[in-house]
């Protein structure tokens, strides 16, 4: 019998190792779980709330990126018995494995912030941070005529570290475009202690910041929302004390964590998330199963640019495992953060474990450039759906 592999997730973690594992061992039989009929290239999503692209151009049929060979189970998963091995769905089918890659995302948390769920649209308040909201982003830019722009970024994990404040600079650019700029007062509050954690990176934001007179709060996570006010509570970390921001636009970006099917397994680590070593994307308890991409506990930035760089490591473990041989290669932290700092610049993170860069090309990347914002318009997204996808990239 040909070796079974259960992907629990379709994303683009679960795709690309499918597609991968495909190429290189046909024989594999390869179950992806997955409940979604779309695929989102999320990336594109602040482009599509400062109005660059319909938010369609970054949605396609899962069912046009399976893979050939593999089997898609359109179900939830709801617990794993890592003991049996075992997955068993929502509609209590149990899948066996003789491999498990653990790669279902991350979860959205609107209801984590007092007032925020169920009012992202209304009341000035906006979100990139998914397909149904990430209109009301542009919606709000649109017809935005002074006042105070907020932007928040919460505390803990959040997909792409970076992703909370590019929002901030397209719409200060925007607003300058649009000439009202000199009635707008932008604001970037965040939970984070300093801009960016590189500092190569941090040192040009900061430039960019100070000469577009955004105004900076950290150590400041949202804690509350009130629509009918216009007004946003945040908690000043390692303080009791809280403070009051009116806003006349608000741009929240949600509180985010693993999913709950996962966070309550044997899988979990004390944070909820899969626990693997961070070199080999081998669990940490169980040697046949494996995590990467926004759900597992890797110590680096949850972005599409790391999955990138974990799946083929991830791939080559597990075929070792299943070859009863000990994983050898590892992954060093690599992820990238395309800072989009206006409609016509971007800065390119890219960085390791060691929070040092680690950069593609031979010039500072550090510095804003046109060249890199068409890279993230135009080539970024065509790598994703034609090459990583489909295991060429």
């Amino acid at each position: 019998m040909s070796q079974r592999v259960v992907i629990v997730g379709g994303g683009a973690a679960g795709l690309t190792v499918a597609a991968q594992l495909l190429r290189k061992r046909k024989s594999l039989q390869v179950t992806i779980v997955e409940p979604s009929d779309k695929h989102y290239y999320q990336p594109l999503w602040t482009l599509v709330g400062a109005g660059v692209f319909p938010r369609e151009a970054s949605e396609r049929r899962e069912e046009d990126y399976i893979p050939r060979g593999a089997t898609w189970e359109r179900d939830f998963v709801e617990a794993f018995e890592p003991g049996r091995n075992v997955v068993v769905t929502r509609g209590k089918k149990q899948i066996a494995y003789d491999a498990l890659v653990v790669c279902p995302g991350i979860q959205l948390k609107w209801d984590a912030i007092r007032g925020l769920a169920g009012n992202v649209g209304q009341h000035n308040i906006c979100s990139n941070y998914s397909f149904e909201t990430v209109n009301s982003t542009w919606e709000q830019l649109r017809k935005f005529r002074g006042g105070t722009a907020l932007f928040t970024h919460p505390f803990g994990a959040v997909k792409c570290g970076g992703g909370p404040q590019k929002i901030c600079y397209l719409a200060e650019d925007y607003f300058r475009r649009q000439g009202i700029r000199d009635k707008c007062q932008v604001v970037f509050a965040s939970a984070q202690p300093r801009i960016f954690q590189v500092d190569k990176y941090a040192t040009a934001l900061e430039k960019t910041i100070s000469r577009r007179g955004i105004v900076t709060h950290f150590k400041h996570d949202l804690i509350e929302v009130r629509p009918a006010e216009h007004e946003a509570v945040f908690q000043i970390l390692e303080t009791d004390q809280t403070v009051t921001i009116k806003y006349d636009m608000l741009h929240v970006t949600p509180k985010m964590g693993p999913p709950k099917f996962l966070a309550e397994s044997p899988l979990a680590d004390a944070a909820g998330w899969c626990d693997v070593d961070k070199q080999s994307l081998r669990h940490n308890k169980f040697s046949n199963i494996f995590s990467l991409g926004d759900a597992s506990s890797l110590p680096t930035s949850k972005t599409g640019a790391a999955i990138r760089k974990q799946a083929p490591v991830a791939v080559a473990n597990l075929l070792a495992q299943l070859d009863g041989k000990s994983p050898t290669a590892k992954y060093g932290g690599y992820t990238s953060c395309p800072l989009v700092t206006g409609y016509k610049s971007l800065i390119l993170a890219e960085f390791d474990y060691d929070l040092k860069p680690e950069e593609t090309f031979p010039f500072d990347q550090s510095k804003e450039r046109y060249s890199m914002y068409l890279l993230k318009k135009y080539l970024l997204p065509r790598l994703y759906w034609s090459g990583m996808l489909r295991g060429r990239a």
